[in-house]
C-alpha cells in the first residue's frame, strides 16, 4: 500500500491517450485516490471510466482544480502555462507532461529511475519528459552510471500516437484510402502532420530552427542533458515520423569515457530498473512492446572502437514516456511522505522544512 491516506487528484486532459492511460494506470497500480476529478476542454460530452464507475469529463476550472492534492496535466503548452503557477502556489502538487516547464532551472525534469534525488518537498510543480528522450536515457543511463557516456547521436522513429489522435486517424483515412484507390494520388490531405504517412516517413517532428534541427531533436539533446546533469554530453539527433500507431523506436549510437564490452553492457542493462533486455541478436519491434510497462534495448553491439556501443531502444510512448512516467514521479512523492491529503501534517514535510 502505497499511503494510509486517499487523495483528490485530477486529471486535466482525461479525455486524451495521454489522459486515459493515466487514469488506467492509477487504477491498476492501486494509487491511493479518494475522488478523482477528470476534466477537458468542455467541447464534447465525454465519460471516461474508473474502478468500474464512468465518469462524466468535466470541463477545465481553475477554481476546482484548487481544491486538489495532486492535478496531472496531459495537456499542451499554453494550458500547462496557464494553470500550473496558480496551482502550486495555493499548495497543489502539479505534474506536468508537457514541454512547458521542462527546461526551467527551478522546475525538476525527472525520470524516477535515473534522477529522484532532484525532487524536493518544496518544488511542487514536476516536469515530466519529452517522450523519445525517456527511452533513450533509460536505454543508456545503465551505461552512464558504469563508465560515463561523452556522446551520443540517434535515430528516433516515433509513432503517429506521439501527434495525438488527429494523426492516427489521419494514418487509418490514409490507409484506408489506399486499399480503395490502389495508389498515391486520391490519398486525402493530412490534418495533423506535415505529410501523408501511410506507407511513408520523413525527418521533420516539430518545426525547423535555424541550425537545421527540428525542435524535437533539440528537446531530446536539451532533456537529456538536464536529466544526467551533464551539459557537456555531445547530441545529436534525426527524429522520424513514420507510419507506426503506437512505440518509439531508436538507434543510438554511444560513446564512453571507459572501454565497456557489449557482454558487460548487457550485464548492466539486465540489472537496471524499468529495462528489458533482449539479448544477442533478438529485438523488440513496436507492436510487441505497445501497453508493456519498461522500456526494451536490445542489438547491444560495440562499435569500431572499445568506447563505442550501439543500442535498439523500444519502448510505449504514451507509457514510459508520459502516463507512467508521472504516476511513477507521483508514487515517489507518496513514499517520501510528501504528498498527503491537504489539511494534514506529515513529519516528513516538517523535517525537510527546516
Amino acid at each position: 500500500m502505497l499511503s494510509q491516506h486517499k487523495l483528490r487528484v485530477a486529471v486535466v486532459g482525461a479525455s486524451g491517450m495521454v489522459g486515459r492511460e493515466l487514469i488506467q494506470l492509477l487504477e491498476k497500480r492501486r494509487f491511493p485516490v479518494a475522488e478523482l476529478f477528470p476534466c477537458g476542454s468542455g467541447k464534447h460530452s465525454t465519460t471516461i471510466s474508473f474502478k468500474g464507475r464512468p465518469l462524466r469529463v468535466r470541463p477545465t476550472k481553475l477554481s476546482q482544480l484548487e481544491n486538489m492534492d495532486l492535478v496531472f496535466l496531459s495537456t499542451g503548452e499554453d494550458v500547462s502555462r496557464k494553470l500550473a503557477p496558480p496551482l502550486v502556489h495555493r499548495g497543489v502538487w502539479v505534474l506536468d507532461d508537457s514541454s512547458a516547464f521542462r527546461m526551467d532551472p527551478n522546475v525538476p525534469l525527472v525520470i524516477p529511475e535515473i534522477n529522484p534525488q532532484v525532487l524536493s518537498s518544496q518544488r511542487r510543480l514536476i516536469a515530466g519528459p519529452n517522450c523519445s528522450m525517456a527511452a533513450l536515457a533509460m536505454g543508456i543511463y545503465p551505461l552512464h552510471k558504469k563508465v560515463g557516456v561523452t556522446a551520443v547521436r540517434a535515430a528516433t522513429y516515433q509513432s503517429v500516437s506521439g501527434a495525438g489522435k488527429i494523426a492516427m486517424h489521419d494514418l487509418e483515412n490514409e490507409i484506408q484510402a489506399w486499399k480503395k484507390n490502389a495508389g498515391h494520388k486520391k490519398i486525402p490531405a493530412p490534418t495533423a502532420l506535415p505529410h501523408t504517412i501511410a506507407f511513408n516517413l520523413f525527418p521533420h517532428i516539430g518545426s525547423f530552427t535555424k541550425g537545421g534541427f527540428t525542435t524535437e531533436e533539440v528537446k531530446i539533446g536539451q532533456e537529456l542533458r538536464k536529466i544526467f546533469e551533464a551539459p557537456g554530453l555531445k547530441i545529436s539527433v534525426t527524429a522520424v515520423r513514420v507510419p507506426v500507431f503506437r512505440g518509439h523506436s531508436i538507434a543510438a549510437w554511444v560513446e564512453t569515457r571507459k572501454k565497456i564490452t557489449p557482454t558487460q553492457a548487457e550485464s548492466r542493462l539486465r540489472k537496471a530498473e524499468g529495462v528489458v533486455l533482449t539479448p544477442g541478436t533478438r529485438y523488440s519491434m513496436p507492436t510487441e512492446v505497445a501497453g508493456r510497462w519498461p522500456v526494451y534495448v536490445g542489438r547491444v553491439r560495440r562499435g569500431e572502437s572499445p568506447q563505442e556501443i550501439l543500442l535498439w531502444i523500444v519502448s510505449d510512448n504514451l507509457l514510459k514516456g508520459a502516463a507512467l512516467n508521472s504516476v511513477q514521479t507521483a508514487e515517489v512523492l507518496l513514499q517520501k511522505g510528501w504528498l498527503i491529503p491537504r489539511g494534514f501534517s506529515s513529519p516528513m514535510l516538517s523535517q525537510t522544512a527546516h
